[in-house]
């Protein structure tokens, strides 16, 4: 069980929990809610008028609500912002939306009861999970539609799976032994307000691309013996020359994986190459430069999974209500941006030391890597796919968060389309493990035709690959491919 605190949720564990494991509720953070909750109670029991407790909304804002409608107020909002389109969003993406909004309300600046946060925290233990459609936030006043749509589960409506099957949210409660709550002043707000949509997926997206970069760097280095490259453009003094983090950490790496010599290096020790091509030589610059960017998307995404994003916030100490924007989607979306142009390029550094290996114009390998061709095609195709993902990914590295749509009649001026950057940082991410397969599979072989011992940094990563790759002769691609990519999440598996 993960702890869930307010402050110490990380892209690894939000990671965990979208797998299945489930959470606890820190008590401290919880006597906070309620304390905070006070906070509400005491403005409504003064009759006071502050927005989000007993206002209407955005451009309604000036709309006085009575005391006796408040319930019915905070209903009313969860139904009429769950306008969600499109296709659902999967098991494990659902399961990190609500973790991160349970950690955000344990944040106590939201002004909610303990009530639906324990509930919202049952339904994702119990792995009763909202339907909710991927699209119809623009990451401006929070994700309103995707978290209206979890927020729809805890009242009783909208819809939840049961296997594949969508039933009604009512009867999913139900079956699990839970009853639905009945929302108070300003909890309805407090449960749809904020960025978890962006920050849930963009902090998935992160863990799994930060496992990506260091799987790239061992396969670039079984890449370089495939293709007879020199270690020297890996020497630590043109680096601290250059001092950039990610771009050290890369050189160090390569030192790390390739050792001083091979059996492949030692054998072309004297050969008549003065210096390598770019995607060889440059690993530590380009790979490195997706470090750096993953350290400060990385560091943007964890900040935001431990924030308060509501509006109002709500302030124990003074008893207050404050208006502001922390609800606004720039800094995850800004952050989901970074990572899918890093993904991108690390893709594209990737087909480059392909295209090299499968022609014989820049290698000494058989063209696609096939002692027989005409008969056989080798890896020709292969190639082109990877072709193909990489520029689908120069158009993921698109920008999102430059776009800007007004909303909520000019209140909205400026919003993040932060769900747009995360959810294409997610097929970003996706297509650049593909593509790492594909080089993976072909520097194999690479290797196997050379018939020389690689540098025994690399020997972990050729056992998983040799153990699920025998050595090529045509047979059908789709299902090579995959047995590399299997073979290579076994291998993060156990080095990670």
């Amino acid at each position: 069980m993960i702890h869930l605190d307010g402050r110490s949720l990380t892209a690894p564990l939000l990671a965990r929990i979208a797998g299945g494991e489930g959470v606890t509720l820190d008590e401290g953070a919880l006597a906070l809610v309620t304390e905070n909750r006070s906070v509400v109670d005491r403005i409504v029991a003064e009759g006071r008028t502050v927005y989000g407790i007993n206002t209407g909304f955005g451009q309604f804002a000036t709309v006085v609500i009575p005391p006796n409608e408040l319930q019915h107020l905070q209903l009313n909002l969860i139904r009429s912002h769950a306008a969600g389109v499109g296709d659902p969003l999967p098991e494990d993406q659902t399961r990190a939306l609500m973790a991160a909004r349970i950690n955000c309300l344990l944040k106590a600046h939201s002004g909610i009861r303990p009530e639906p946060i324990r509930l919202l925290t049952e339904c994702l233990n119990r792995n009763v999970l909202p339907v909710i459609p991927c699209q119809g936030s623009v990451g401006a006043s929070g994700d309103l539609a995707p978290l209206a749509h979890m927020a729809l589960l805890l009242v009783g409506e909208g819809l939840a799976w049961s296997g594949k099957q969508q039933i009604p949210g009512a009867r999913a409660l139900g079956e699990a032994g839970l009853s639905p709550v009945t929302l108070q002043a300003k909890e309805g707000l407090a449960l749809i307000n904020g960025t978890q949509l962006i920050t849930a997926l963009g902090n998935l997206a992160l863990d799994r691309l930060t496992r990506q970069a260091d799987l790239a760097d061992e396969i670039a280095a079984l890449s370089l013996e495939a293709l007879r490259g020199s270690r020297r453009a890996f020497d630590a003094r043109i680096h601290s020359a250059r001092p950039h983090p990610g771009q050290i950490l890369v050189a160090e790496r390569m030192r790390t994986i390739l050792g001083p010599s091979s059996a492949i290096s030692e054998s072309h020790r004297d050969c008549h190459r003065v210096q390598d091509a770019y995607s060889l030589r440059c690993i530590p610059q380009v790979h490195g430069v997706t470090r750096d960017a993953l350290a400060f998307a990385g560091a943007i995404l964890e900040r935001e999974l431990n924030s308060a994003t509501d509006n109002p916030m709500i302030f124990t100490d003074t008893q207050e209500s404050c208006s502001g924007g922390n609800f606004h989607g720039q800094y995850p979306a800004f952050a989901c941006d970074v990572l899918a142009i890093a993904a991108a390029d690390l893709a594209s550094i990737s087909e480059r030391r392909q295209e090299r290996l499968v022609n014989p114009a820049y290698s000494d390998l058989p063209a696609f890597l096939t002692q027989n061709g005409g008969l056989e095609s080798g890896f020709m195709m292969a190639h082109v796919t990877s072709a193909a993902l990489v520029s689908e990914m120069k158009g993921l590295a698109n920008p999102a968060c430059v776009d800007s749509i007004p909303t909520s009649a000019g209140k909205e001026d400026h919003v993040s389309m932060g769900p747009i950057a995360a959810r294409k940082l997610l097929r970003a991410v996706d297509a650049l493990e593909q593509v790492l397969a594909i080089e993976a599979r072909m520097a194999l072989e690479g290797v196997r035709i050379i018939g020389l011992a690689p540098a025994t940094g690399l020997q972990p990563l050729m056992d998983h690959l040799s153990k699920a790759c025998a050595p090529w002769a045509d047979r059908v691609m789709y299902e090579e491919i995959r047995a590399t990519l299997d073979a290579l999440r076994a291998h993060e598996e156990v080095h990670p």
